[in-house]
């Protein structure tokens, strides 16, 4: 029917906006009643960037098993070091931490960046409020959601191209996290008041819902439209 067919490209992926929407609100809650600084909130966001890459290798290792894991090796290499890198400088700019992202016993060859990416992950969990457990678990639901409803369901696997998924987390990545970390040190500069630490989540959700739905039109099947 004309009507169902304008309804669905009307409304691309705004099913899978539901869960996002609602996972990002949870920290608004966690500024106002849990005291929330700007580290905490920029800890969670980066922490964002380990369920993007859980994700990306799932759907790497669905689309082609044997390819996926070639791939799906060199990814978890890379893509470990860029957030890595990533984090340790979140954390020496928001907390001061001065610590060696390798330390004394550095692991062979390519598999040092995995290593870097632990160590990070360490400080985060040492540097993280009780409740970053929640806001992150509020996260990961929502990013499987999507997964589930449009790259199981709605079709999105059956056009899907290896090393694009491999590629497609980086230029969220890199345009979000920019916007977040300007607005983290718009923060600091004029104080973290509860008003700036909310305008700061009410950002990062604008352009994370530009994201995703720019990430399901991409990723739709040239006939379809994700539901």
């Amino acid at each position: 029917m004309p009507g169902t067919a304008m309804s669905r490209t009307a409304l691309p992926g705004h099913a899978s906006v539901i869960p996002l929407v609602l996972a990002n609100l949870l920290p608004l809650g966690l500024v106002l009643f849990l005291d929330w600084d700007v580290a905490a909130l920029m800890i969670l966001y980066w922490s964002e960037n380990l369920i993007l890459g859980f994700f990306t290798l799932a759907r790497m290792l669905l689309v082609s098993p044997l390819g996926g894991l070639g791939l799906g090796a060199f990814f978890c290499i890379h893509y470990g070091g860029f957030c890595a890198a990533h984090g340790f400088f979140l954390l020496a700019m928001l907390l001061d931490v001065d610590t060696d992202p390798i330390g004394d016993d550095p692991w062979p060859l390519f598999l040092v960046f995995v290593q870097m990416l632990v160590n990070v992950v360490r400080e985060v969990l040492a540097q993280a409020p009780a409740s970053w457990l929640w806001a992150f678990a509020a996260l990961f639901a929502s990013h499987g959601f999507s997964f589930i409803r449009n790259f199981l369901l709605a079709g999105e696997r059956r056009s899907a191209d290896l090393r694009k998924l491999m590629t497609a987390p980086y230029g969220r990545i890199i345009l979000l996290h920019v916007v977040v970390i300007f607005g983290g040190m718009l923060v600091l500069t004029l104080g973290e008041s509860v008003y700036m630490l909310l305008l700061l989540v009410v950002l990062k959700i604008a352009v994370d819902i530009k994201l995703h739905l720019r990430e399901r039109a991409k990723m739709a099947p040239a006939a379809d439209h994700p539901l």
